[in-house]
């Protein structure tokens, strides 16, 4: 305005004609209309934020806005293909046979009972949602490894329940195998939420899913031995109490166990609970102590090994792989029909839950001496205190309740378990040419 002003006071005089003075009228008529400019743009700009702040579209998935997630999305599912390929992983190959969906089929557990139910005969989904707790191109290694076993795994959260509610309308899963679970004792301490997010609310999602099909699924689900937290009587039996949790990840496993109780109290689930103790094999976790102390002595770093006070020994119960699925499926063969329809209970239904270990404790100190005669190197050893963050000193399942009902019989000691462990390291890592997780 003020240019064009200036422009106007320079115009010269015309002989003839008066010269055009500065009007008060036009100069507060034009001051006004850029006024009215301004105002009219700070309101769109105003209304532009009110429709971004408070008219935007909520998210698909609210689990994407929590930051304490680690990469735990819905991806897209759905559509007529979706559905052939759901259903034809799910298909049983023999008359006897049972469909089972099994969460958390990208992990160690879960990709080696899918591979042992499918090479029977069983119709096997797979559920996963591939978090990076851990190196996710492990997971994806053992995914290809299920599609080569015509296995599909649907990537998914197990809290997205419109995509549980979605797999059972397609699939009349006989059984669910649930080891969807956020492992790792020490973890808890540096994002506790994804705990309750996985093991309780994550466990909950499934169940109501589970009571509401029809017909109900019969679930088996993990547990894990550290429910028996502070209780200092070892061996460790299902009837000892399992109420002084020694890590938040053990409070998790103690409050599904409870939750399932209720579940099938009020729903009529059939419902067995797997104690599992320190399972390991080929395909493992490298967050567990096997594993990564395999990589750091292939790579001549010094590892750190726990004792208790005053140089007590640490142990634990090392369970293979193999045994370990045995006992998954003795618990899937043996689990009797629930008992509910459409999220009525018509009766009592089975309750159970078992330890799965080696009964056979062995020092971690002895574990390292194992995995140096293995790898033809000497391992560089450091012993600190065994930290106060969840982990206990010992570890040991009293297994005569699966031996019985079961017929669980572990047959894999340590020697020959790590051996096995290694070959497979040795070989998936070519040589340091990976990085191991």
């Amino acid at each position: 305005m003020s240019k064009h002003m200036s422009y106007l006071d320079n115009i010269p005089p015309t002989p003839g004609k008066f010269k055009m003075e500065k009007s008060p009228y036009v100069h507060n008529k034009l001051r006004w209309h850029s006024s009215l400019m301004k105002l009219t743009f700070w309101s769109f700009v105003f209304l532009v934020l009110i429709f971004i702040f408070f008219y935007r579209p909520p998210p698909s998935n609210p689990l994407t806005q929590d930051p304490s997630r680690r990469s735990l999305r819905t991806h897209n599912w759905g559509g007529p293909v979706w559905e052939k390929r759901v259903r034809s992983s799910a298909r049983i190959r023999y008359s006897d046979g049972i469909s089972v969906l099994v969460t958390g089929a990208a992990g160690f557990v879960g990709t080696h009972v899918s591979t042992a139910l499918k090479k029977r005969g069983d119709g096997v989904l797979g559920l996963d949602n591939f978090n990076d707790y851990y190196d996710p191109s492990l997971k994806r290694a053992r995914q290809a490894l299920l599609d080569r076993s015509g296995v599909f795994i649907v990537e998914g959260d197990i809290n997205d329940s419109t995509l549980l509610r979605k797999l059972f309308e397609v699939v009349a899963f006989t059984h669910v195998m649930h080891l969807a679970a956020q492992a790792g004792v020490r973890y808890a301490m540096e994002n506790p939420s994804s705990y309750v997010h996985s093991n309780i609310a994550g466990l909950v999602s499934l169940l109501e899913a589970c009571k509401s099909a029809n017909p109900q699924p019969a679930i088996v689900w993990a547990s894990s031995s550290s429910v028996y937290g502070l209780n200092k009587k070892v061996p460790f039996s299902e009837k000892d109490r399992t109420d002084q949790p020694a890590s938040l990840y053990a409070a998790t496993k103690k409050a599904g166990e409870e939750i399932a109780h209720t579940y099938n109290h009020i729903y009529g689930l059939s419902l067995t609970a797997l104690r599992f103790f320190t399972v390991y094999g080929p395909w493992g976790r490298p967050d567990m102590a096997y594993f990564f102390f395999t990589r750091d002595i292939l790579k001549g770093k010094t590892i750190s090994i726990f004792e208790a006070a005053n140089h007590g020994t640490v142990a634990r119960d090392f369970t293979y792989i193999d045994d370990i699925v045995k006992g998954c499926l003795a618990a899937l063969d043996t689990a009797e029909q629930s008992t509910g329809s459409g999220g009525k209970k018509k009766g009592p239904a089975q309750f159970r839950i078992y330890n799965l270990g080696n009964t056979s404790p062995v020092p971690v100190s002895d574990l390292v001496s194992i995995l140096e005669r293995l790898l033809k190197v000497s391992a560089k050893r450091n012993f600190i205190k065994l930290p106060q963050n969840g982990d206990v000193r010992f570890t040991h399942a009293n297994i005569s309740l699966a031996q019985r009902e079961l017929g669980y019989k572990p047959s894999t000691d340590l020697q020959t378990g790590l051996k096995k462990f290694v070959k497979w390291y040795l070989g998936y890592y070519s040589g340091g040419k990976k990085a191991a997780g």
